[in-house]
């Protein structure tokens, strides 16, 4: 199951890497010599669409190992530090591309008359739009499909990529028909690109900060696991629940008291219980950990 995710994030990859990598050199080449410095701006962020794929291509295969004596938890971080790293590429696009549409913007209004965007570059932008919402779609069905959050973070790179390009399509479209005072609108774009950029750089490298530092579950998981602990017959109460995500798995530590005159065996067999209730619901690559302690009425912790 493990090696066909990875087999299933890869294909997905290479589809978008190759897509990417056709749109990069038409989005820069038409833009530059068509003059629009939105359509570039969309270059450029298809470049970094092209980077963020060779990451995931890096990383996923080191992710999806098993676990070693020098990683006993597992190698699920790397893809969480790839998503990380796509967030940070992001970030770098979306200031280098807000402050080439400053500069635009300044030389416009200082009275620099800025050249008529080519009619190809309404063409493009069209067809980069079709095609990136195309690749969010097919990579954010697959990543949630198989919980991989490098997939969905590259999904919602496309995403980004294909609102920048609805943005690019306006502005193009209304320097090219409108008049020469219209053509600074192409620029302006440009930056509305880069916050667009910026925020989803954010929304991305939120969670994997959140999961490299050790936050726990999110309330409605916990909730589903406390129900799913209490359920297990021979479970009196629990206490010390530690939860957090690694990678494309999760972790669960946690006491659970029991009758303290049933025998070991008994006992284990109700941690085991919980062990197997808790991997059902957070996928069979969790780590489960589960103590055992006896239950005392006088003296129970919750």
């Amino acid at each position: 199951m493990t090696q066909h995710n990875v087999h299933i994030i890869r294909h997905v990859t290479w589809v978008g890497f190759w897509v990417n990598a056709v749109l990069m050199v038409i989005k820069i080449a038409i833009g530059y010599y068509g003059h629009s410095d939105a359509l570039v701006a969309d270059g450029v962020h298809s470049l970094s669409d092209f980077a963020t794929d060779l990451i995931v291509l890096a990383f996923v295969g080191i992710a999806y190992k098993s676990a070693d004596s020098a990683h006993p938890y597992g190698h699920g971080k790397y893809e969480t530090f790839a998503s990380l790293l796509i967030a940070v590429i992001l970030l770098g696009v979306a200031v280098g591309i807000g402050w080439s549409g400053i500069k635009a913007v300044i030389g416009s209004l200082g009275g620099k008359v800025l050249p008529r965007p080519d009619v190809w570059t309404i063409v493009v932008a069209v067809i980069a739009i079709l095609s990136k919402e195309w690749l969010y779609r097919y990579t954010i069905a697959t990543g949630r499909r198989i919980d991989s959050s490098s997939l969905i973070a590259n999904a919602w790179h496309h995403r980004s990529d294909a609102v920048s390009s609805i943005a690019t399509l306006v502005g193009v479209t209304v320097a090219y028909l409108m008049g020469e005072g219209w053509r600074i609108i192409d620029p302006i774009v440009s930056i509305l690109i880069a916050f667009f950029i910026a925020g989803s750089a954010i929304e991305i490298g939120r969670p994997s900060i959140d999961e490299l530092l050790e936050r726990s579950l999110p309330a409605d998981q916990l909730r589903q696991i406390e129900q799913r602990i209490m359920a297990v017959p021979g479970v009196k109460a629990f206490h010390r629940l530690r939860t957090r995500r690694n990678g494309h798995s999760y972790l669960a530590e946690l006491h659970i008291k029991v009758d303290p005159y049933i025998t070991v065996t008994q006992g284990h067999a109700i941690a085991t219980g919980v062990e197997d209730t808790l991997r059902d619901l957070l996928g069979p690559d969790s780590i489960i950990t589960v103590h055992v302690e006896p239950y005392h009425p006088d003296h129970h912790r919750a």
